[in-house]
């Protein structure tokens, strides 16, 4: 798996550019702020539709552009393909793979695979719950059609339901909807938080073998999913807490609140971890990724470190 050119117009810093990669390394360098970390967002970009850095689509346009295009010629399962993706202020973006339309970031991953490594994946663990639902979301979007098909309908419900309980203050008569919104969270939540469980397993799995042979086995890393609330539950739980929701115009069950939490020697990473040992954690939990990532496609995804 490859990717051999990249043309981009308008996107971030670039009013267009046109690249040839080699087949094999890549070494781009240059000047702070002439747009290298861009260029690598934007790989990541045609691989699933997500960027690591903007929380919005919008903000990977230029400043002074309407619309931005991300053209790559990628070389997978022993093909060529082109891949689109087309974006435009105050209209949905457009994604086609060789000229057919794609309908979400799975038909990109199918085709490019990418591991995103940088100096900010210390907040992986540093960071906010936030930051580790997006790492979760980012690789697990890449690998499962199914998930990124609940994740995005689960998002679309969490959404309207948060937009329901600031409606009912104002409108009494909507209250009885309610239930219909509870009813599709937990469609969706259920097979979003089992899928995330299985995840989780499987990469803490290989991180304990990659962090045991960095540090000498002096260490033992422990990778664990903190669900908001069991899949089992949810129904139940959704409805307890029913009225606190009410009061804070906002939905605070579901795995939209979930985290991930990082032991070493059954030690806190994140609050009572060393720097080091911070480092050695996010490092770990990249390079297990990687290996996660070849044992699923069978193929070696297109690694990009900044």
């Amino acid at each position: 798996m490859r990717i051999d050119a990249l043309t981009l117009e308008g996107f971030r810093n670039y009013r267009r550019a046109a690249l040839d990669f080699d087949p094999s390394c890549n070494v781009i360098y240059g000047e702070n702020a002439q747009g290298k970390t861009n260029l690598l967002e934007a790989i990541v970009y045609l691989s699933c539709g997500k960027s690591p850095r903007a929380r919005t689509d919008r903000e990977l346009l230029g400043f002074e552009s309407e619309r931005a295009q991300l053209v790559g010629h990628i070389f997978s399962r022993e093909r060529a393909f082109e891949t689109e993706i087309t974006l435009a202020r105050g209209r949905r973006r457009k994604m086609t793979v060789n000229g057919v339309p794609a309908k979400n970031g799975a038909a990109l991953s199918d085709v490019l695979h990418t591991v995103f490594f940088s100096p900010e994946d210390l907040g992986i663990i540093k960071n906010s719950p936030a930051e580790r639902r997006r790492f979760i979301d980012l690789e697990l979007c890449q690998l499962d059609k199914v998930y990124t098909h609940n994740l995005i309908n689960y998002n679309k419900v969490v959404s309207q339901r948060n937009k329901l309980l600031k409606e009912i203050d104002y409108r009494k008569d909507l209250l009885d909807t309610l239930e219909i919104w509870d009813m599709q969270m937990v469609r969706y939540a259920r097979p979003v938080i089992e899928r995330r469980q299985e995840f989780v397993k499987e990469l803490g799995r290989i991180m304990a073998e990659i962090h045991g042979s960095i540090t000498g086995s002096r260490e033992k890393i422990r990778l664990e999913y903190a669900p908001n609330v069991d899949a089992s539950v949810i129904e139940r739980k959704l409805a307890g807490e029913r009225a606190r929701d009410l009061k804070a115009k906002v939905s605070l069950t579901g795995p939209h609140r979930d985290d991930l939490l990082f032991f070493i020697n059954d030690i806190d990473v994140r609050q009572f971890g060393s720097q080091g040992q911070q480092r050695t954690a996010a490092l770990s939990l990249k390079l297990a990724e990687i290996e996660l990532v070849k044992k699923r496609i069978r193929e070696k995804p297109v690694l990009l470190l900044d």
